[in-house]
């Protein structure tokens, strides 16, 4: 073989202690610290996202709004497949999301959110794909990744933290819990490339409350002072305002 090629082959090569590169295009999680850790710098298309959470619905918009947004901002939808509770059109407002993007789509069984996540995929939306599948089998995640290689959306499945030590076709996985003031505490279960040791620490709050929040709300688990009954009053007011007024611009039509 040549110098030349030699050289050609090699760079192309992909050796096991290096992150690996994405082949498709990748969309931001708006965090620079998780962007740094995945490959392709972000959330993977044509491929599976895996969140394993403690308790369904208490943390996968503080982790998946901020890099949505910009597929909303541009005209997206976000299509969602069984949520456990009715996304909250306030709260998802903070992080620029408009309700008029969301669609929920209800299915009571296991098997019906399975078929309505694989339809959803296998219609490639412009958007992303959103699937609540506590109950799938590690041969239904088998054939979703095999789809999701045709989807150009980004496709999350959420599941319990259960199921860690289960296989999963999906490339990338990751288990994510709340941590301390304001902070998601993300785990990097498989990726590709070399494993990710230690944890995550994503300060998770929309702008809008950020630019807003005293001091003793922005660090909550912080030592501080009793409060007195006007700053307690005075801090709720703050939150209100600002929530108020990103809905205003932003009214929840359903």
């Amino acid at each position: 073989m040549s110098t030349g090629l030699l050289s050609s082959a090699m760079e192309g090569m992909w050796r096991g202690d290096e992150l690996g590169r994405a082949d498709m295009p990748t969309v931001g999680t708006g965090f620079a610290a998780l962007d740094a850790a995945l490959p392709g710098q972000g959330w993977p298309t044509h491929a599976l996202t895996e969140i394993l959470l403690p308790q369904a619905g208490m943390c996968e918009w503080r982790l998946t709004a901020p890099g949505l947004a910009p597929l909303v901002a541009v005209g997206g939808q976000l299509l969602m497949v069984a949520p456990p509770k009715r996304p909250h059109a306030a709260g998802l407002a903070q992080w620029g999301i408009d309700a008029d993007h969301l669609v929920w789509i209800g299915a009571a069984t296991p098997a019906e959110r399975l078929w309505a996540t694989e339809q959803l995929v296998k219609s490639n939306p412009k958007g992303a794909v959103l699937a609540w599948l506590p109950q799938a089998r590690p041969e239904q995640i088998r054939r979703l990744q095999v789809h999701a290689q045709s989807c150009s959306a980004p496709v999350f499945l959420f599941r319990p933290v259960t199921m860690q030590r289960e296989a999963s076709a999906a490339p990338l996985r990751l288990s994510v819990a709340l941590g301390r003031d304001w902070h998601l505490q993300v785990h990097i279960l498989k990726r590709r490339g070399p494993p990710h040791d230690g944890v995550l620490l994503l300060r998770s709050i929309a702008a809008p409350i950020a630019a807003v929040l005293p001091p003793r709300l922005s660090r909550p688990e912080q030592p501080i002072a009793i409060l007195s009954t006007s700053e307690e009053a005075t801090d709720a007011r703050v939150l209100g305002r600002a929530a108020a007024a990103r809905l205003h611009r932003h009214p929840a039509g359903h």
